[in-house]
Formats: C-alpha cells, sequence, structure tokens
C-alpha cells in the first residue's frame, strides 16, 4: 500500500498542519488513511503506553485509535539519548519497517511524520533521509520562510532523496516576499527537478496563542480580565517609544499584545483603549489602580512577569514561531489552506492514487 512521508528542512516547519491537512482531505474524497511517527521527540504516556505527544494528537484529528508502539517504535527518551551515546542502538530503521508494514496494511495511503528536519537523529540512525530510504516511499519537504527560504538545503536533499522526492511545499511566505517566492525561487526549485506542490502564505492565525497559553509559556499571571483569558494573540509590540510614536505602530497591528514596563502607565492606557488582546507588563511591576480598573472593564487580560522588556521580547518571538497546532480553529484553517494551496492532482499522479 503507498505511503508518503511529511518531512521539513527544520523543526516546527508546520508538518502536523500539512499531514492533518492531506489526511482529512484523503479521508474525505473516500480514503482509508493510516498514519504514524516513526520518531518520537515528544515522550508522553497514555494508558500505560509510551507514545509521543504529536502523534497521539494527530491521530485524534484523524480518528485513528492505533497502537503507540506500532506508531512510533522510536521515542526519544532521556535514557534512550543515554543508550544511543553509551553503546549501540540496535537496528532501529528495521524496527520502524517492521511497524510501518503492520500499519500500512489494509490502508489506501499511510502518511508517514517526519521529526524535526532531515537530519535530526543522524546519531542514531534515524534521521528522516534514511527513513525515506529504508521505507522506499515518496516524501514532501516542508520549508518554512525563516527571514529566507533554504534552498540550498533542498538542493541538497534532491540530492540525497533523488526519485524520492516528491516535492516540497512553501509555506508561511510573507506578503511582501510572495513576489519573489513565486516568479523566482519556485522557478528556479522546479528548473533543479524538485517540484513545488505548494505555496502556502503567511496567515497570522496559524502562530496565534491564547492570552492564557501564553501566561503560561511566559512564566507570568494574569492579574485582571481573567474571563477573557481565551483571547487571541496573534503577534506582539513593544511600548517602550514615546507615547505619539507608539500609537502610529498600534495601530497598523491587528491583535497584537503590547510588551510594555510595568511603569510606563501612558503606554498602558493607550493599548488599553485600543482594544489589544492584552498587555504583558514587565520588571515585576504592579500596575496602578485606573489601569486595573481600565483593564477589568474593557476585558483586556493583564499577564505580569519577572523578566525585563528585552528578554520577554525575545521569548515571546520564540513562542509564536513554535507554538503547536492544538485549537480546533486553527485545524480547521490549516486544513483549508492545504486544501487550497497543495497541487493535489499532481499528489495523487505521485503516489499512484
Amino acid at each position: 500500500m503507498p505511503g508518503l512521508y511529511i518531512g521539513s528542512t527544520s523543526g516546527y516547519s508546520g508538518k502536523n498542519m500539512i499531514i492533518m491537512g492531506l489526511g482529512l482531505r484523503f479521508q474525505k474524497e473516500g480514503l482509508n488513511v493510516g498514519y504514524m511517527k516513526p520518531v518520537g521527540a515528544m515522550p508522553l504516556e497514555k494508558d500505560g503506553k509510551l507514545g509521543d505527544e504529536d502523534a497521539y494528537f494527530v491521530q485524534d484529528v484523524l480518528g485513528l485509535s492505533q497502537d503507540p508502539a506500532l506508531v512510533t517504535p522510536v521515542v526519544v527518551t532521556h535514557d534512550f539519548k543515554v543508550k544511543a551515546f553509551s553503546s549501540n542502538c540496535g537496528n532501529l530503521l528495521g524496527d520502524i519497517a517492521a511497524a510501518y508494514k503492520t500499519l500500512s496494511q489494509g490502508h489506501d495511503l499511510t502518511l508517514v511524520g517526519g521529526s524535526g528536519s532531515m537530519y535530526s537523529g543522524k546519531y542514531c540512525c534515524t534521521d528522516g533521509v534514511s527513513v525515506v530510504k529504508q521505507l522506499g516511499i515518496p516524501a514532501i519537504l516542508i520549508d518554512r520562510f525563516q527571514k529566507e527560504l533554504h534552498y540550498d538545503y533542498l538542493v541538497v536533499l534532491k540530492e540525497a532523496l533523488g526519485d524520492l522526492l516528491m516535492g516540497v511545499v512553501l509555506n508561511d511566505i510573507p506578503p511582501a516576499f510572495m513576489e519573489e517566492v513565486e516568479g523566482l525561487i519556485a522557478p528556479f526549485l522546479n528548473s533543479r527537478g524538485i517540484n513545488v506542490l505548494g505555496i502556502i502564505p503567511k496567515d497570522p492565525l496559524m502562530g496565534a496563542i491564547k492570552v492564557a497559553d501564553l501566561a503560561e509559556r511566559l512564566g507570568g499571571k494574569i492579574i485582571s480580565a481573567h474571563n477573557k483569558a481565551e483571547r487571541v494573540v496573534e503577534n506582539f509590540l513593544i511600548g517602550t517609544m514615546q507615547v505619539e510614536n507608539f500609537m502610529t505602530h498600534f495601530r497598523r497591528s491587528k491583535n497584537s499584545a503590547v510588551i510594555v514596563g510595568g511603569d510606563r502607565s501612558d503606554v498602558q492606557l493607550v493599548a488599553l483603549e485600543g482594544d489589544c488582546p492584552c498587555l504583558v507588563l514587565t520588571g515585576n511591576l504592579y500596575p496602578n489602580d485606573i489601569i486595573l480598573t481600565r483593564s477589568e472593564v474593557l476585558e483586556t487580560p493583564i499577564i505580569m512577569v519577572r523578566e525585563d522588556t528585552y528578554s520577554v521580547a525575545k521569548k515571546m518571538e520564540a513562542i509564536l514561531s513554535r507554538h503547536k497546532l492544538r485549537d480546533a480553529i486553527k485545524i480547521r484553517q490549516g486544513a483549508d489552506l492545504v486544501a487550497k494551496r497543495l497541487d493535489f492532482a499532481a499528489i495523487r499522479q505521485g503516489l499512484g492514487l
């Protein structure tokens, strides 16, 4: 039965979004879709069985219930790493191949999810390139725009995988770079035998996070408007500038949290009146009564954190770029993006479906 590996040039590139989007689309078309994630880097035990957090989640979305030991035959725990670094790991690729053979039976298509980049796991011979070659199945690679695309890496992976590389998906492309990607980079990749199967534009919702989750990730606490902790943050602004300059930037930024020192009540008040999703007050400084009152009246949560503004901004940047796809609204949006932006006819042809 055909299989399809979904890998990427780096971690947090959108593999789960593509896998769920493909799986839901093919299920809608009547195919019996299976799934496995050979190498799991996020150990999670459920009902006494060790598996991978992402793998459990993807199975739930696709309505699957398979043995975690088969879905993720290699789970990277601390004990696993100690063994890998100090002795022979054994034939892990053989274990993965055996699990794939069992899982793929009875399915029209088995989607195989990668972990990290295509060379993650090289230390124990379970990197994506080795897994694809072992299973002998085609691969689609995702390259997420992070200041630029990793076109050199894609050329190297084409050389490594040869005809097993079905194509690539260029993900999270900002509007300002879309013309260059469509008119220059995609034609270049196609000329090198790397089929561009889709170009997905940047969607603010896909990187968004709820205020409650943001507070937890920042190590802070919500001190007002707790009933609005489900509000969504798509971006952030730093309120260290003069009020007039801040207002100019603030008007252009929808759904942006404002990171500001606890002593800057002038900026805090402007942000509250401008309907920002939340305030993040730094330096462990409690706001004055006016700010607290306006926060409650306007139902805008305030998160208080210990660290300085610069440190919080760096944390925030990392959080928004690496936040996992977990909410139902994001899953629907991701599936819609995949359905609209990927060349399903080419994918079907490549799989012989």
